[in-house]
């Protein structure tokens, strides 16, 4: 008997493609990459070039297991949010974590009146762009002729 390929397997609050590889298909996590999905099928037990519709349930939890645990069992470099602001500890975020941690980083930012935060306020540009040339926006852009007489 074979396997009914899934089309869609919820992982980490997310909609993966179930006839995409393993490691291609938790590529579609926000915050996981190709590397991270590689080490993440690995510590898993699973193939990252199998199917990921195809996959068994118990295997899936497995991989959704892998997923919620990736930032105990990786070196803290490997991570995407180091020294956290309030705990002081090493995180991986994925999903809308992300969003929410970069929305409370700058309106902390905002909130102490720090230069990038009144950068951010003012839709500037924060890391020391040029902004002479880019970032330019509005109708008005460009160079006035002088008159000729």
């Amino acid at each position: 008997m074979e396997e009914e390929l899934k089309h869609l397997v919820r992982i980490a609050d997310a909609d993966l493609t179930g006839n995409k590889q393993v490691f291609i298909a938790l590529t579609g996590i926000k915050g996981i990459g190709m590397k991270i999905s590689k080490i993440i099928a690995k510590k898993a037990g699973v193939d990252p070039y199998a199917t990921l519709g195809l996959l068994p349930d118990d295997t899936i939890e497995e991989l959704k297991e892998g997923v919620a645990q990736f930032g105990l069992s990786v070196p803290s470099w490997l991570l995407n949010r180091r020294k956290d602001y309030y705990t002081g500890e090493d995180k991986h975020l994925i999903g809308s974590e992300i969003d929410l941690t970069f929305r409370e980083d700058i309106n902390r930012l905002r909130k102490i009146r720090s230069y990038r935060g009144i950068r951010h306020e003012r839709g500037h540009k924060v890391r020391g762009q040029r902004t002479k040339s880019t970032g330019r926006r509005g109708v008005v852009v460009g160079v006035r002729r002088k008159k000729t007489r």
